[in-house]
């Protein structure tokens, strides 16, 4: 049976999608869709799917759910928070905001991956919770372009003209240095293409911009986690204080009108991740 195209790809992989996430639930005693709590839930890691590369690599796209309303999660790369094989730090989250978040990291792997298999494992409040991520046909997504619509993610700019960070994160694309004792300044260039999205009204906010803690030894306050964006330059800054001295990496993201994770869809949304180098006083 030929499945009904929305957005580019099938509802067909809008149900692996979702079947991926929820077998992915805890083993430990959690069921599902067991009731929401402010904290002690466990943390499902999320497979949103793959595309790929111009040089004939794949990108393996992840984002988690993190079940508890209100308790953020930390979990440092080890036992409890891997990805196996291929050894157990391969670029993931070690802070674990509450509820769902959507393609915050990436995995490039060869062009002869073929039918492997990486396996991310998380083990939260005593619950554990793993997903395979591999090729299959069914999770191709495009991060970059609408196929129904054209819509595209926006684009962030560490300075005024300066090169486009566009789509899934990809690597550092910034090291800052500071002292424990002084905030560091983050600011970016925001700008969208504008295309207004089936639901949503072309006076809703084109562009937003919010910054979280991806990883980090201590806690990280910003002055204001989603900053106003100028709207002639498109401008947007906010302030970070760090409780500890450490390395630090910040997750900018933007939103254009098609909302969180898209609308439930792979496209369009920007993350990029910031290192902060902190030293003690």
């Amino acid at each position: 049976m030929t499945p009904y195209v929305v957005s580019g790809f099938s509802r067909t992989v809008l149900a692996a999608t979702f079947a991926c996430l929820v077998l992915a639930a805890p083993t430990a005693a959690q069921l599902p869709l067991e009731p929401l709590k402010n904290s002690g839930q466990g943390v499902s890691p999320a497979y949103e799917g793959w595309f790929r590369n111009p040089d004939g690599s794949f990108t393996l796209l992840l984002g988690y759910y993190n079940r508890n309303l209100q308790q953020t999660v930390d979990i440092p790369v080890g036992p409890n928070n891997r990805i196996e094989p291929g050894g157990s730090d391969q670029g993931q989250p070690t802070h674990f905001l509450p509820r769902r978040q959507w393609g915050v990291f990436t995995v490039r792997v060869p062009a002869d991956f073929g039918d492997k298999k990486l396996t991310w494992t998380i083990v939260a409040n005593g619950k554990t919770a793993a997903v395979p991520v591999g090729l299959n046909p069914l999770y191709e997504v495009e991060p970059f372009k609408d196929a129904a619509n054209k819509n595209t993610p926006p684009v962030l700019r560490l300075e005024q003209g300066g090169s486009p960070l566009q789509g899934p994160p990809s690597g550092i694309v910034a090291t800052i240095g500071t002292d424990v004792t002084q905030p560091v300044t983050l600011t970016l260039y925001a700008s969208d293409d504008g295309i207004v999205t089936p639901d949503r009204r072309a006076g809703d906010s084109p562009v937003s911009v919010t910054w979280s803690v991806f990883r980090g030894p201590g806690t990280v306050t910003f002055s204001n986690p989603k900053p106003v964006i100028d709207k002639t330059s498109g401008k947007t800054t906010t302030t970070a204080t760090f409780s500890v001295p450490g390395e630090y990496i910040l997750r900018a993201q933007a939103n254009d009108v098609s909302g969180e994770g898209g609308g439930g869809f792979q496209c369009c949304w920007t993350n990029a991740h910031v290192k902060v180098v902190v030293k003690g006083p």
